[in-house]
């Protein structure tokens, strides 16, 4: 046990000497071993902790880079008064104990969020200063609920002051990855976000193409948008409803394409834009994509009964483990042929979340990925996402295992 630790802690250590932006792979397309110097992002989804920790809270966000996360991922939403506050959505009631205030009752009500009813409380029918009233809390049910209720719900700003104070503690660039939540919504609701964030990262100096930023979106027209307005890195989300039983991508609606394309009326999918033809589209607006990782390595159920997966490890419950991957797709390599980076989401180390392949093991499916070839990628449990990436480059990379072995600073290049 003890051994085990100590070697997790090792490569933990020593995979926090790296990161870059810069594509990276075992190969980068011409046959070249990549390096330490630009290995894979580690992104700290919702924080790079929310796997221990309340996600989208100052507290996330130092332990994600205490773990070693190199960007952080704040949610962003407005706030009734026009501030811009780390959420994962713009209601409130999974993510905060606000359901158990009295002095807000009344607020609870239902909209019209991309074009689905949706009840609960919304950031935009409070103040700031009603938002310092709310606590966080852990969404997950079967994550760790101890610390719900501690935790204060962060702006902008405070999560950009944070990244910078860590950044001169820990002697290495921690960047922010802001996503621009329900863009089409906040504009219909006279808070459209784009501007209140290109205005903080000017006040914070980071408006500009080397600042440690990139800005993600579930939809185009905003990015579209961005690009006339900032230099900062932008990356197209892509997203799907579900994985079928046979692999392919289930695009059910209102999870089948972006939603300002449902109100413009514009036909297709999620999946046209990692088609060769959609990827040029992007590479108009975007320096790189964000998928949901089924795109890139996909999985099929073991068994299929019923034209659905079975319980096949016999456990009681239809999940992950009872898939199995299938080869990954030319998406990675068509996206480098075009200098687009890739960062697919969501790592997780919970077994229900890991496909039956990666036999119940997270790191085996991180090494997975980074052979594959993607730049970086968004987990919940940085610390994991850190040490296979250590692993990766013992590997792949000769010169970072001489560093580690005479006990150098192997360099990042985080630019």
């Amino acid at each position: 046990m003890n051994k085990a630790r100590n070697l997790c802690t090792a490569l933990l250590a020593a995979g926090m000497l790296l990161a870059a932006a810069a594509p990276a792979a075992a190969h980068d397309g011409q046959g070249n071993r990549r390096r330490a110097d630009n290995a894979p992002l580690v992104i700290g989804h919702r924080g790079g902790a929310s796997g221990y920790l309340p996600e989208h809270t100052l507290e996330a966000y130092a332990m994600g880079i205490l773990l070693g996360a190199d960007y952080i991922e704040p949610d962003l939403v407005a706030t009734k008064d026009g501030h811009l506050i780390a959420r994962h959505e713009p209601n409130l009631i999974a993510t905060t104990n606000v359901k158990s205030l009295p002095q807000f009752a009344d607020r609870r009500r239902t909209v019209m969020l991309d074009g689905v009813p949706t009840e609960g409380f919304f950031a935009s029918d409070f103040t700031l200063a009603e938002i310092r009233q709310l606590r966080a809390v852990q969404s997950f049910p079967e994550r760790d609920q101890a610390f719900n209720g501690q935790f204060q719900i962060p702006t902008l700003q405070e999560v950009i002051e944070l990244a910078k104070r860590k950044s001169r503690e820990e002697g290495r660039r921690i960047g922010i990855y802001p996503e621009t939540k329900h863009p089409t919504y906040h504009q219909q609701i006279g808070l459209p976000l784009e501007d209140r964030l290109l205005n903080v990262l000017t006040q914070a100096g980071w408006n500009h193409r080397n600042a440690p930023v990139f800005i993600q979106s579930f939809e185009t027209a905003n990015l579209r948008y961005l690009r006339t307005k900032t230099s900062v890195r932008l990356i197209q989300l892509i997203d799907a409803n579900d994985v079928k039983p046979d692999g392919t991508m289930d695009f059910t609606k209102p999870y089948d394409k972006p939603y300002d394309w449902a109100v413009s009326g514009r036909e297709g999918t999620f999946g046209d834009l990692l088609t060769p033809r959609g990827l040029q589209e992007v590479k108009g607006y975007a320096d790189g994509i964000g998928p949901w990782k089924p795109y890139l390595i996909p999985s099929a159920c073991k068994t299929i009964q019923n034209g659905a997966c079975a319980d096949v490890t016999g456990d009681g419950a239809v999940d992950d483990r009872d898939r199995v991957l299938l080869p990954p797709t030319p998406v990675v390599e068509n996206a480098h042929r075009l200098g687009l980076l890739v960062h697919p989401y969501t790592f997780r180390n919970e077994q229900k979340r890991l496909t039956g392949t990666f036999e119940g093991n997270p790191v085996n499916e991180y090494l997975a990925f980074y052979e594959a070839g993607v730049d970086g990628l968004f987990t919940d449990f940085a610390d994991t996402a850190v040490a296979a990436r250590a692993m990766f480059l013992l590997k792949n990379d000769p010169d970072y295992a001489r560093c580690l072995v005479n006990a150098r600073r192997c360099e990042r290049n985080n630019d």
